[in-house]
């Protein structure tokens, strides 16, 4: 195996296995900063071993094996209490059970999840944690996804471990009693997971299957849990019927915007399956069981998109509807762009433009918002204006999947 074929494959396991073991030594040792920065050393040891040794036969258990083991050698020489040299000794000595926490699911990374969405720590800093502990991503990722200077999301992941290893956040899933008030920040960390996985801002991936199965699997997990949550269910259909699109998205290097994907290409069962939990959101919602949540919402619109056999047949009227629901619960910039593209193929671009340019002031680092206005643009016929804003979108992106598409709109593709 070549040295570039060496690192190739490392870079595939920090991606694939990076949470796992974070997780796993989080839960022997009570200690994320140490188990974040002993798995950063197995994968730096990789690095520098494997392209002279080559790879090990089982490389997941060599990097969880060397992140353990520098765990245990780093408690031996900082500890200067007898009572942490006894807990190393054990630790070494066994290499099974749950480490005596109790939980109702046994999944190290869903507890660890839970963790790093502590209500004492703030909102965006409970996502940006799990994004780097559980997901692996590195902290410009993570900025780009926050739309914040990464020097910032460095010292708010910094500061986000201190707290917890200060107010000794216990490693475990909340009681049924405490899950409720708990649940918000883990379905907003599983949907930027997602998100990041379906669209990465930084490399050469089109998609990140792996964030995006994680996300998922994870989703599901919850779901067992609680199996009559509707923002669970939301979500989880919401991130069915967008990996649905997955297969038809990117074509010979190129994003495929949904008005012109194949359709028949879409993975039928995750679309009849996210159908299904939407149906069921919505039976709960006109039995007076729940009312409709961002999630709930975000799906029924995904759910309207893949109904329909062809672009031409999208029901824009129920999205428009739905979008101002939307907007009601989460009045949010974002939310007002997206309603703006809709409100565009019901009352023309030059409609949706004005709605657009009204915030430009909320959402200047926001790349979703130069696409847009650079479409709307396009389709009025302004063209100068539509490269300027083209050209922006495209320098605030390094996935070259959407890189080539923005560059087709650009010089004269047609219309998606």
């Amino acid at each position: 195996m070549s040295q570039d074929e060496v690192a190739a494959r490392i870079e595939l396991l920090h991606r694939e296995e990076f949470g796992r073991i974070v997780a796993a030594l989080a839960a022997r040792f009570g200690d994320l900063g140490l188990a974040e920065e002993v798995t950063q050393d197995a994968f730096a040891e990789a690095v520098r071993r494997w392209p002279a040794d080559g790879v090990p036969p089982h490389p997941p258990g060599w990097l969880a094996t060397t992140a353990r083991n520098r765990a245990i050698d780093r408690l031996r020489r900082e500890s200067t209490r007898q009572a942490r040299h006894r807990e190393a000794l054990m630790i070494q000595g066994d290499d099974g059970g749950d480490d005596g926490l109790v939980t109702s699911i046994p999944d190290e990374r869903l507890r660890l999840l839970f963790t790093c969405c502590h209500p004492a720590l703030a909102p965006a800093t409970r996502v940006a944690l799990t994004l780097r502990l559980l997901g692996g991503l590195t902290v410009p990722e993570i900025a780009a996804a926050f739309l914040v200077e990464e020097r910032a999301m460095a010292q708010r992941i910094t500061r986000a471990k201190q707290k917890i290893a200060a107010a000794r956040i216990p490693y475990r899933v909340p009681d049924d009693a405490e899950l409720p008030d708990r649940l918000g920040g883990v379905l907003a960390t599983l949907y930027l997971v997602f998100n990041e996985g379906y669209l990465p801002r930084h490399g050469d991936q089109p998609v990140r299957i792996d964030l995006c199965a994680e996300a998922i699997r994870l989703t599901r997990v919850l779901r067992v849990l609680m199996p009559d949550e509707p923002e669970v269910m939301g979500l989880l259909a919401l991130m069915l019927l967008t990996e649905a699109r997955r297969p038809a998205r990117v074509v010979d290097g190129r994003l495929v915007p949904l008005a012109e994907q194949d359709r028949t290409r879409w993975d039928q069962a995750l679309v009849a399956e996210g159908h299904a939990l939407v149906r069921e959101c919505l039976r709960r919602n006109h039995a007076g069981l729940s009312h409709p949540g961002h999630h709930q919402l975000h799906a029924a619109i995904n759910a309207v998109h893949t109904d329909a056999a062809t672009a031409e047949e999208t029901d824009w009227s129920q999205l428009l509807a739905l979008y101002d629901q939307l907007y009601a619960v989460t009045p949010t910039p974002v939310v007002a762009v997206n309603r703006a593209l809709v409100l565009a193929e019901l009352d023309g671009p030059e409609a949706g433009l004005d709605r657009v340019d009204e915030l430009a002031g909320a959402l200047p680092s926001y790349q979703p918002w130069h696409v847009a206005r650079a479409d709307l643009l396009r389709r009025l016929g302004r063209t100068e204006e539509a490269r300027a804003a083209y050209d922006r979108a495209i320098a605030m992106t390094e996935n070259e999947a959407e890189q080539a598409f923005l560059r087709g709109r650009r010089d004269g593709g047609e219309r998606g």
